[in-house]
């Protein structure tokens, strides 16, 4: 029995060494073999651990305003560690909460330009053409309008609310996904096995779906770790200005501007939220070198 066991052990290990490994699980091997990448997906895990489970155990409400409270400085009276606000709310509840906001935002904003810049940018680049000159001159056009004026234009237009900030973040941001993606279709559409699946008959839609956009992942994947950042700087830009989020909604961009109007004299309101802000762009730019790095086809 015991030489049956081994026997069917080598032949397990002889079989997992003809199989090898996949493009993706040495790129995964690569990313964890990067110290700075590990450092920053633990730092950003720790927060999002913090923001997302301490709130249900806190004894204070980011809304809760004490008045007998108010600018009281980090403390463990009445447990206030990071201080209270111009308005007597606790600084750490709020600082949960402005994390969660900005790192959905980031999160929920890239999502947005991913889903229609991938579209928009592979149906451009498969089809070319004229469908192709149409749909980035259309590129063209939008990006030739100011940012900051298309954010103004909606938040006249409609209510301003978070939803605003994730639509007007990510119909700006899918522009440059678009460009990055109709570049990969057009290299990609001429391989051999784009013109083998045309032969067996397969549709175009299809073939976008099923060969081309699962072989422009690698790009796509290091732009979204990079764009990001980029995001939550854009809504802490938009909040700090006074076109972000509304009360009692908080970002780290809105307690960023609060801060700035106190920073001679209650100076704990703008460290901390700038100290998290500067951490989670470096750990998210780390992440986003570590991601590139990895699934860059030159290391492979």
């Amino acid at each position: 029995m015991i030489g049956i066991q081994d026997a069917q052990n080598k032949a397990a290990l002889e079989q997992a060494a003809v199989e090898g490994r996949s493009l993706w699980d040495d790129a995964r091997a690569r990313l964890f073999r990067n110290k700075a990448a590990v450092f920053a997906m633990i730092v950003l895990g720790l927060f999002t651990a913090i923001s997302l489970l301490v709130p249900l155990f806190w004894p204070h409400n980011y809304a809760t305003i004490y008045t007998d409270r108010v600018s009281l400085p980090p403390t463990f009276e009445h447990l206030h560690i990071l201080g209270t606000d111009t308005l007597g709310r606790d600084q750490f509840a709020r600082m949960m909460l402005g994390f969660r906001v900005s790192l959905a935002v980031g999160l929920l904003a890239t999502f947005v330009s991913l889903v229609i810049g991938v579209t928009w940018g592979a149906i451009a680049g498969f089809f070319g053409g004229r469908v192709d000159q149409v749909m980035m001159r259309l590129v063209d056009a939008l990006y030739a309008i100011p940012f900051i004026f298309f954010v103004i234009l909606l938040t006249t237009v409609f209510e301003r609310n978070l939803y605003l900030i994730f639509i007007a973040i990510g119909a700006v941001e899918w522009l440059t996904m678009s460009r990055i993606v109709r570049g990969q279709t057009l290299t990609t559409k001429t391989k051999e096995f784009i013109e083998a699946a045309r032969a067996a008959g397969v549709s175009q839609p299809a073939i976008i779906l099923r060969h081309i956009v699962p072989n422009i992942v690698g790009p796509v994947v290091i732009y979204i770790t990079l764009i990001i950042p980029q995001v939550i700087l854009l809504e802490s830009f938009l909040s700090f200005i006074g076109l972000g989020i509304n009360e009692p909604l908080t970002s780290l961009g809105v307690l960023l501007s609060q801060g700035k109007a106190q920073m001679s004299s209650k100076p704990w309101l703008l460290i901390y939220p700038a100290v998290i802000m500067a951490v989670t762009l470096l750990c998210l730019n780390f992440l986003g070198d570590g991601v590139r790095d990895a699934v860059d086809p030159k290391e492979r």
